[in-house]
């Protein structure tokens, strides 16, 4: 059912983004750009991410974890690069659906997440839309100079990592469409880590300069490492058998009748929001001891190789792989 009809833009900024603004930077959102100074010694990392309704939220999903999801989705390309988030400009489409509540809720959504991450908003802009609702975030971070953590710096000999769990993207879908057969508690956890990713910040900034290279898993696991391989100009030979599952998709993993064709979905489905990265086997010890102290999962899946594109493996025997991940083309 269409939203009532709210206040216009002005009131939009004033009332609910204005509260979110930098204290220092954003000019109170009353100019039509932030004044961000340069920070000696650092390099200034900026990505940006949107997500849309019926492409990367449902219809039905609340706005506060829209508003979430895009800040985080945002966050973890920080966190693959070793950057501490600063903040960011926000652009909202609303759409027929986006009432003064639910632009309260989008609002209330943001602001958890900058007292989460430490981050304010530093502008944007807001415009209606006869649909679908979208919004699209440019996170900007600090890195020391000349220390990110980029995609090409892989090299033969390297391992693989992954943090966290992989498949619980492709999974949550399903159980926020209410798709997915399995304990109640398990369809929520599922939903909720496609809603509210975790970016692993803290992971990133600790193996900056250990990690040769590093890349976000949002279009899946297969896809994000031929990133990396592409980049680097190298292989990455990729063990299945060793993608790491969360106890919910076990769950659903134990009940497939082929678990390789179950493993390539899920290393294939995207929206996990992991850091991969590379790193010297003389290095491995050190960034073990990073994932501890932060009581974070890493898993070893695979090698960097000679070569080109990434090579699966399920239980020492080769894999094709049709489809590698996600791509908004499909």
């Amino acid at each position: 059912m269409p939203a009532v009809e709210v206040a216009g833009e002005f009131e939009t900024i004033r009332t609910l983004l204005r509260p979110l603004a930098h204290p220092d930077h954003a000019l109170g959102l009353m100019d039509d750009v932030a004044v961000l100074p340069s920070r000696p010694g650092y390099d200034l990392i900026l990505t940006k991410d949107a997500v849309v309704e019926g492409v990367h939220f449902l219809a039905d999903d609340p706005l506060d974890t829209v508003a979430q999801k895009l800040l985080r989705v945002n966050l973890s390309d920080l966190a693959a690069k070793g950057a501490e988030p600063f903040g960011y400009l926000l652009a909202c489409h609303w759409s027929a659906r986006c009432g003064w509540s639910e632009r309260e809720g989008f609002v209330a959504g943001l602001a958890r997440d900058q007292e989460t991450f430490g981050i304010h908003l530093l502008g944007g802009d807001t415009v209606r839309t006869p649909g679908p609702a979208s919004f699209s975030a440019t996170m900007l971070g600090w890195v020391p100079k000349g220390e990110t953590t980029l995609r090409r710096g892989a090299r033969p000999g390297d391992a693989v990592y992954v943090t966290g769990t992989i498949g619980d993207g492709r999974l949550g879908l399903q159980a926020a469409q209410g798709h997915l057969s399995l304990e109640p508690e398990r369809v929520d956890a599922l939903a909720e880590q496609y809603r509210r990713p975790v970016p692993r910040l803290a992971f990133g900034q600790a193996v900056r300069g250990m990690a040769t290279s590093g890349v976000d898993i949002s279009d899946g696991l297969i896809a994000d490492l031929g990133h990396v391989a592409a980049a680097s100009g190298v292989g990455i030979a990729l063990q299945l058998e060793s993608t790491p599952l969360s106890a919910a998709a076990h769950a659903w993993f134990d009940r497939r009748t082929d678990p390789l064709a179950a493993l390539q979905d899920l290393a294939t489905g995207g929206d996990d929001y992991e850091v991969a990265i590379t790193l010297n086997p003389l290095e491995e010890a050190a960034v073990k001891r990073e994932a501890e102290r932060l009581h974070l999962r890493l898993t070893r899946i695979g090698q960097v190789t000679a070569g080109s594109g990434v090579s699966v493996t399920y239980l020492g025997q080769p894999v094709a792989i049709g489809r590698a991940g996600w791509t908004h083309d499909r």
